[in-house]
C-alpha cells in the first residue's frame, strides 16, 4: 500500500464561511478527521488532532475550530492556540509543535485536499 496522497474533493468553498472553519473527512463514527479554515480565497487544512494530546479533537462543537476572535485555531481540550496560516502553536503546552497539515487547493469553487492514504488521525 502506498502512502502517496490522493487528491479528493473536501467541500465547496462556499461551504466554509469566510473567517470560519469546517470539519471534513468524517470517519465511520462521524468524527471529522480533518478541518479547513477560510480567510477570503485562501483555505488552510489540518488533521483534527492536537499535537499535545494525540487523538484529541480540536473543535469544541461541529465546525467550530477557532477561538472567539476567529484569529487562531484553538484546542478545545486545553485551550492551546495555533496560527491559521501554518498551524504552529503560539500559546499552550505544545509550543514548538504544529498541527499536521492537509495540503489543499481551490479549483472551480471546490476545495481539494491531498489526503494521505493512511492519515495519522485514523491510525
Amino acid at each position: 500500500m502506498s502512502g502517496t496522497p490522493t487528491q479528493q474533493i473536501l467541500c465547496a468553498l462556499t461551504d466554509i464561511p469566510d473567517g470560519g472553519s469546517k470539519g471534513v473527512l468524517p470517519n465511520a463514527r462521524g468524527r471529522d478527521q480533518g478541518f479547513l479554515v477560510r480567510k477570503g480565497d485562501e483555505v488552510y487544512g489540518y488533521v483534527n488532532n492536537c499535537p499535545h494530546y494525540d487523538r484529541a479533537p480540536l473543535g469544541w462543537k461541529k465546525d467550530e475550530f477557532l477561538n472567539g476572535a476567529k484569529d487562531r485555531i484553538m484546542c478545545s481540550a486545553h485551550g492551546a492556540l495555533f496560527r491559521i496560516e501554518d498551524g504552529a502553536c503560539t500559546i499552550g503546552p505544545c509550543l514548538g509543535q504544529a498541527l499536521q497539515p492537509i495540503p489543499v487547493t481551490v479549483k472551480d469553487g471546490m476545495v481539494l485536499g491531498a489526503v494521505p492514504a493512511t492519515p495519522k488521525a485514523q491510525a
